[in-house]
């Protein structure tokens, strides 16, 4: 695979995958002993914004850094804010965590992680970054596989799907891992992210996904009209077996960053199937 997240690091999608993703860590934490989390495509779990691949795509510019200028931003991104405070030392610089990163300093001695990476450079950078963590390991595997021969083996699953979509099978891929973690594990917790460029294939996903589970939580956020299909207009968090209170944190991060990250047109809106 070409894609590299350091180009996106840090952008639209990065602030609301992230604040949902730690509102669902915390509010599962608070469910279940023991938490089992894979990452399928985990990439190299922190980021330097100041790199070239970040300075060149700018994304992270018109995200992260006018979140943090922002005198308006909600309680809900505190938790974000605090981890990117964290890998700056306290001060105010230029990495950025990943997901790994943010999973892996939040587990309990009972909880555990699992981030996969078939890129062998990224794979190697993902070991290095979650060197320090005793519960969390990095593994150059296929995530999708991974997810689902180790739900259910020991505490809660809690599956995060992040692919870059460059594969024609992805979104078909998803459903049938899913599929699989549910039926090993029925009380598993998925987060799936997805790319909003037009709404009939994000459309056909969520029926496709209503024909795994109908316990779906979704997060849709557009940042601009869907007239230009070539282009990442939105991001979306499909959720199953997410909590209450993440409803609530969803809202709050997505009518935030469309409002002030987005074009007129813009909306965020969160429903359950």
């Amino acid at each position: 695979m070409n894609y590299r997240h350091a180009f996106h690091a840090g952008n639209f999608a990065d602030l609301q995958k992230h604040v949902i993703l730690l509102a669902m860590l915390s509010a599962l934490q608070r469910e279940s002993q023991a938490l089992a989390a894979i990452d399928t495509h985990a990439g190299a779990g922190a980021y330097d914004l100041s790199g070239e691949m970040s300075r060149r795509s700018g994304e992270a510019q018109a995200g992260l850094f006018r979140l943090k200028a922002a005198s308006d931003a909600p309680a809900v991104f505190a938790p974000l804010l605090a981890a990117v405070l964290k890998i700056n030392s306290g001060q105010a610089g230029d990495l950025y965590p990943g997901s790994p990163l943010l999973i892996a300093r939040a587990l309990r001695t009972s909880d555990r992680y699992a981030g996969c990476e078939l890129r062998p450079d990224d794979a190697l950078l993902l070991s290095k970054t979650l060197a320090p963590y005793a519960n969390a390991k990095a593994l150059e595997a296929d995530g999708y596989a991974t997810a689902a021969a180790q739900a259910g083996r020991g505490g809660r699953a809690f599956v995060l799907i992040d692919p870059p979509f460059e594969r024609p099978d992805d979104y078909a891929r998803i459903a049938q891992t899913t599929r699989a973690v549910l039926a090993r594990a029925p009380d598993a917790a998925l987060a799936i992210w997805l790319p909003i460029k037009d709404l009939e294939t994000f459309d056909a996903f969520l029926r496709a996904m209503e024909t795994v589970t109908k316990d779906l939580l979704v997060a849709e956020l557009r940042l601009r009209p869907l007239t230009d299909p070539m282009k990442m207009n939105g991001s979306a968090m499909i959720m199953v077996g997410a909590p209450a209170s993440v409803e609530a944190a969803a809202t709050e991060a997505g009518e935030w960053i469309a409002a002030r990250l987005g074009e007129p047109g813009g909306r965020s809106r969160v429903w359950r199937t």
